[in-house]
């Protein structure tokens, strides 16, 4: 699924949880949409020509789609954050998977907190 109106990325940014690598940032917000939806900015700015903007949107596109059946439901943004310069679509795809595989071990993370009180947890 996607995100498509100015209020769902705005919550996701109003959140204020994100992962950052050397050419994208990845914003992330919980939903109650029960799947993972994704939402994708470049900028002119920072990627000056249309295919440029259109080849980054489809590979970020396609990245989402092959490990959306391991993603939690969360909103996400991602988000180009630095120049195109010297980066190959392979440099694109590998930052893109990395960040998704971040999210996923810091979610899985917050999930696996003990909680005081927990009987499962042994204490010694």
């Amino acid at each position: 699924m996607r995100l498509h109106k100015t209020d769902e990325f705005s919550s996701v940014f109003a959140f204020r949880r994100v992962l950052r690598g050397r050419h994208f940032a990845l914003h992330y917000s919980p939903n109650s949409a029960g799947t993972p939806r994704l939402g994708l900015v470049v900028a002119k700015k920072l990627a000056k020509r249309a295919v440029q903007r259109n080849l980054v949107k489809r590979l970020g596109r396609d990245v989402f789609r092959h490990a959306q059946a391991s993603l939690p439901s969360y909103d996400l943004v991602l988000r180009l954050s630095a120049k195109l310069d010297d980066v190959t679509k392979r440099g694109m795809r590998e930052e893109m998977i990395d960040l998704l595989g971040r999210l996923n071990a810091k979610v899985n993370a917050t999930h696996r907190k003990p909680v005081q009180g927990d009987s499962s947890v042994s204490v010694p």
